[in-house]
């Protein structure tokens, strides 16, 4: 489990749109990373348009907004185009990624018991390391939530 303090664990992922995205070449600037279970499901909608309505805010503070989920780069794009994102989105498939943040959980839904993401985001301060960590998350106020903490880094 990744907790506040420790440094990031690095990744190179495939994003919408072509190319990859490797965290540790953001440095030095302050990276917000929200882990969502699914593209084009209702939160996971909510979420991703709320952090495009503040990304120029984020841009403002110096933030790079990243997305990311188990979805395929062809699912990110339709997503991507469908709801007009205005952040990056990285496809994570094969999970290594999510593992190693600690946010592939068991969960449970209408009985059910399955494997999957743990909405969960991290924010990432200019030398790598984790800042906050918001585990569970209710989308209503979240990408505001997120923005006054990086605000204040």
């Amino acid at each position: 489990m990744t907790e506040i303090s420790d440094i990031a664990p690095d990744f190179t992922l495939p994003r919408d749109g072509g190319g990859e995205i490797r965290l540790s070449d953001l440095r030095p600037a302050p990276v917000v990373l929200f882990f969502y279970p699914r593209d084009d499901t209702s939160g996971c909608t909510k979420e991703a348009t709320a952090f495009t309505a503040l990304a120029d805010e984020f841009a403002t503070a110096g933030v790079k907004v990243i997305g990311i989920s188990k979805d395929s780069v062809a699912s990110h794009d339709k997503f991507v185009i469908k709801h007009d994102l205005g952040i990056p989105l990285v496809s994570d498939e094969a999970g290594d990624t999510a593992e190693r943040y600690g946010v592939w959980k068991e969960k449970k839904m209408y009985g059910k018991t399955f494997m999957g993401i743990e909405r969960t985001t991290f924010l990432i301060d200019g030398d790598g390391r984790i800042a906050q960590v918001w585990r569970k998350v209710k989308v209503p106020g979240h990408a505001e939530e997120v923005l006054e903490a990086a605000r204040a880094l």
